[in-house]
C-alpha cells in the first residue's frame, strides 16, 4: 500500500532504495522531512564510498549531485511518509556489517523500519 503511486521501474532499478525514495516519481513528494531524510540517505552513501571507494557510489552520489562530506545522521532516524490524509511516523537504523567473518556478508546492510507511534501502528495493521 505505501508502494502503490510509486513507478514500476523505480521498483526494479539498482539503488532502488534511494532512487525510490529521493526521485520526484517516487516517494520523496510523500516525504514530509525530506531534506532531513535525503541529508541522512546520502551522508550515508557518502561515508560508504569514501570508506570502499565503489564506483557504483560514486556514480549515484554524482546522480544526486552530491560534493564534498555531508553532515553525519543520528543514530536513529524519522521517516515522515504521507499516506492520503495522514503522515505514518517510522523509526529507521541501518546496520552495516563491515567487517564480518563471512565473505558472503562483506557488504550486507540492512535497514529497519519500525512505527514510531501508536497512528502508525495502527494504520499499518488495517487491511
Amino acid at each position: 500500500r505505501l508502494l502503490a503511486d510509486v513507478r514500476a521501474a523505480l521498483l526494479e532499478r539498482r539503488g532502488r532504495v534511494v532512487r525510490l525514495s529521493l526521485y520526484a516519481r517516487g516517494l520523496a513528494p510523500r516525504i514530509a522531512n525530506l531534506d532531513e531524510w535525503r541529508a541522512a540517505i546520502l551522508s550515508r552513501i557518502r561515508h560508504e564510498h569514501d570508506t570502499t571507494g565503489d564506483p557504483r557510489l560514486a556514480a549515484l552520489l554524482a546522480e544526486f549531485r552530491v560534493r564534498g562530506p555531508q553532515p553525519a545522521p543520528g543514530i536513529v532516524l524519522t521517516l515522515r511518509l504521507r499516506a492520503g490524509h495522514e503522515v505514518l511516523s517510522f523509526l529507521t537504523t541501518t546496520t552495516v556489517f563491515g567487517t564480518p567473518g563471512d565473505v558472503t556478508v562483506a557488504e550486507l546492510a540492512i535497514e529497519a523500519l519500525y512505527p514510531a507511534d501508536a497512528p502508525t501502528r495502527a494504520a499499518l495493521g488495517r487491511p
